[in-house]
């Protein structure tokens, strides 16, 4: 693959031996809804399962560029080796729980990463092991194995398994890392941040943030991700990340943090729904049933921010939020997004436009014109002009984006709904 100007990645995803996965998440289908989505590098998920490292290896060869490709066939999809590890422990008292995601240069390290911690944990047990230790040692242990290895906060903020989260993290990276915070080097916003919330802090201006998907089958790869310049490679993507603000990433690929199902607090077993403010003046108690309420990310960012709302860092990497393709889709035809009515269409697009990211990021109106349909049209260019809205997510309920409802001069119907504007995301269409 020569050429590129860029490419996307997304790094965060898991295998079929995680709990709650399709069976569909292996190499082969990957590599082909990659290609349907206009992903280049896709992280391999789970290489700390046994069997499934087994698979990675039978089914994918290292190329000259430190990725991975299918051994058979003629994919255009490069692998990168990752994993998500769970540390649950206790540490000032409270049990904290931190999910870490771990990018690795080659089998050969990722044998010697698996060796150290199948002593510590069942590796087996599940695609994401649950280990009893520090995340710091975590991070020492890896990298003294190789320091060609990353390690990455994983979905940084969501409540109860991240690094900020409000009921099992920490206040700050290095209350959580102690000597080994100045090796972390990035941070995953997930889906219910976005980096705008994110510049809040000014203690993460020295991280580059990066967002990936966090799959758990095929097509929702790519929600988010991130685009580099560039060719495709292991050294490419390591510097890119280790380097913040030197131009190798270009600009991240964003989910409506609103329809994260961590955005908002709230209490889905009585249906409650809160802004932060709400929330403090509950008391932080569901009013229905009078338990404590799941405090969200919004929540969190407000409490450990020393920023205002909007401010944006000299060196901060741009964004650009969207709605996957088969959601505006479903939309439009107003059917659900798994019916075969949506799915074909879906595919259909794809034929005619080359991938989503290509229809989402780059096609003209007047070229998407040529094969969508009006209503399908109007609702890409709605997306990119961020005229919408949203009913936040909230205590793990996804939120609830409406493309059509918000036209200009409306009002949301929708109780909750917040109406969205472009913010700072940058212009990448003609």
């Amino acid at each position: 693959m020569m050429g590129f100007r860029r490419f996307i990645a997304d790094l965060h995803l898991h295998s079929r031996y995680s709990r709650a996965t399709s069976k569909d998440m292996e190499p082969e289908t990957l590599a082909r809804w990659a290609e349907m989505k206009g992903i280049n590098v896709l992280g391999t998920g789970d290489f700390t399962h046994p069997t499934y490292l087994a698979e990675l290896k039978a089914k994918l060869k290292m190329g000259s560029n430190g990725l991975l490709c299918l051994s058979e066939g003629t994919s255009s999809t490069y692998f990168l080796l990752t994993a998500e590890v769970s540390n649950v422990f206790t540490a000032g008292g409270r049990v904290r729980k931190v999910h870490t995601l771990i990018l690795a240069p080659d089998f050969e390290t990722v044998e010697r990463i698996n060796s150290r911690l199948g002593v510590m944990g069942k590796l087996a047990s599940d695609g994401r092991p649950t280990l009893g230790f520090p995340v710091r040692d975590l991070v020492k242990m890896v990298l003294d194995l190789s320091e060609d290895c990353l390690l990455i906060p994983a979905h940084a903020w969501t409540p109860w398994f991240s690094v900020f989260g409000a009921h099992s993290g920490f206040d700050s990276l290095e209350e959580c890392f102690g000597p080994e915070a100045d090796q972390i080097c990035a941070l995953e916003t997930g889906l219910s941040s976005d980096p705008e919330m994110n510049w809040r802090l000014s203690s993460l201006d020295r991280l580059t943030l990066l967002s990936n998907s966090d799959a758990h089958s095929p097509n929702r790869i790519g929600r988010e991700a991130n685009v580099f310049g560039g060719e495709p490679s292991y050294r490419g993507i390591l510097e890119a990340i280790r380097q913040k603000g030197k131009g190798g990433l270009l600009f991240t690929i964003e989910f409506y943090p609103e329809e994260g199902k961590y955005h908002y607090d709230g209490h889905r077993a009585c249906g409650v729904v809160f802004t932060p403010q709400e929330s403090r003046e509950n008391l932080y108690l569901c009013p229905v049933c009078k338990k404590r309420l799941t405090i969200g990310v919004l929540h969190r960012v407000d409490a450990l921010a020393d920023r205002p709302e909007g401010f944006v860092p000299a060196n901060a990497v741009p964004s650009v939020h969207l709605v996957p393709l088969e959601e505006i889709v479903a939309a439009a035809l107003e059917q659900g997004v798994d019916t075969a009515a949506v799915q074909r269409e879906y595919q259909r697009l794809i034929s005619h436009g080359g991938s989503e990211f290509e229809i989402l990021l780059d096609l003209s109106p007047g070229d998407l014109a040529a094969f969508c349909p009006p209503r399908i049209l109007e609702g890409i260019l709605r997306v990119r002009e961020g005229k919408l809205s949203v009913v936040p997510g909230h205590d793990g309920v996804y939120g609830k984006i409406d493309i059509f409802g918000a036209r200009e001069g409306e009002t949301a119907e929708t109780e909750g709904a917040e109406t969205h504007s472009p913010g700072q995301q940058i212009c990448l269409f003609s």
